[in-house]
């Protein structure tokens, strides 16, 4: 195996670590939408910090995977169209998936909050908070991101 062949398993590994944190974080916006009660919105804590996990690694090493290949293979240049709108789509997932996460920090801290103060039950403000609509309007916006890197790195168009 060529370093060329190395540095493009780790940026397709990279990738898919990104694309698995999407899913699990559909996954809890799903969950949570019906969570009206502190310990259970508490209890996805975990889970969120592994899709944030995989989202750092997957969007470090796609970036600098992907630049590190359009340097090194003979083929490909850094300034190729494809490459540009790659990265321009790679911000734009990063920074419509961080006003996300900025969104769904909201009902945790709230959580939080009526953990501390010993309210147990059904909070409707809590339930408004873990349904909101610009946390899935940003997070739908960085999927779309995505799907469009992939249909971008697939077929190359103008390469």
């Amino acid at each position: 195996m060529s370093w060329d062949d190395w540095l493009l398993a780790f940026h397709l590994i990279s990738a898919a670590a990104y694309g698995s944190a999407i899913i699990l974080f559909w996954a809890l916006i799903v969950a949570i939408r019906n969570t009206d009660t502190a310990d259970q919105t508490l209890r996805m804590a975990p889970m969120v910090k592994v899709g944030t996990i995989f989202v750092g690694i997957g969007a470090a090493g796609t970036i600098i995977f992907g630049i590190w290949l359009a340097l090194s293979v003979r083929n490909y240049d850094i300034w190729d169209g494809w490459i540009i709108a790659a990265i321009v789509l790679w911000a734009i997932a990063g920074a419509t998936g961080g006003r996300a996460g900025k969104e769904y920090e909201r009902p945790m801290h709230k959580a939080q909050e009526l953990q501390s103060a010993g309210q147990s039950g059904a909070n409707s403000e809590l339930l408004a908070v873990n349904r909101t609509q610009a946390g899935v309007l940003f997070h739908a916006l960085a999927t779309l991101a995505f799907v469009l890197i992939v249909i971008d790195m697939v077929w190359k168009p103008g390469a």
